[in-house]
Formats: C-alpha cells, sequence, structure tokens
C-alpha cells in the first residue's frame, strides 16, 4: 500500500468512526447505507485528487480488502507464534 493510499485510508477511517458511531452492529447493516454515510469525506478526497466518486469508493473497497488480509495475516503468525512449539494446533 502506498502512504498515498494509507494516508486516504486512515482518513475514510478516522471519518467513518464518527459518521458509523450510532451501527450498533456494522454486519446487519448493508453495505449500501455505510457507504452512503461516507459519502461526504469521500466527494472531499475524489475533489482533491481529481477522481470520480466512483473511484474512490472503489479504491476504498480495496484498501479496506487489503487492511484486513494484512491483519489478519499478522495475527495468523502471532498465533503461530504462541503455538510454536506445539504438535496441536489449538488455535487452528
Amino acid at each position: 500500500m502506498t502512504a498515498e493510499n494509507r494516508e486516504i485510508l486512515t482518513r475514510i477511517n478516522q471519518y467513518a468512526e464518527k459518521a458509523l458511531a450510532d451501527i450498533e452492529d456494522p454486519q446487519k447493516v448493508p453495505v449500501s447505507i455505510q457507504l452512503d454515510r461516507l459519502r461526504p469525506i469521500m466527494e472531499i478526497i475524489a475533489e482533491e485528487k481529481s477522481m470520480k466518486l466512483e473511484d474512490v469508493f472503489i479504491l476504498y473497497m480495496d484498501l479496506q480488502s487489503e487492511a484486513s488480509a494484512a491483519s489478519e495475516a499478522k495475527l495468523r503468525e502471532s498465533l503461530a507464534d504462541l503455538n510454536e512449539g506445539s504438535s496441536a494446533s489449538p488455535l487452528f
């Protein structure tokens, strides 16, 4: 992930913390509603970066997936380190 993309993801995620704060269970709220709430920050970023709004939506989804995959990989690595030396892997 480039520094510019990391900055975009950070800005959107910081905005999301406020804009989506009243959603108790994001898994139960359609993604379309969540993205609609993020639209204002994405419009700002689109204007700043001379991008189409749709491209910012796609970029955000891609970056979020990439960040999620990286976090999962780090978690698996940490759990593997905890299980190192054990013949059985109770966590996997």
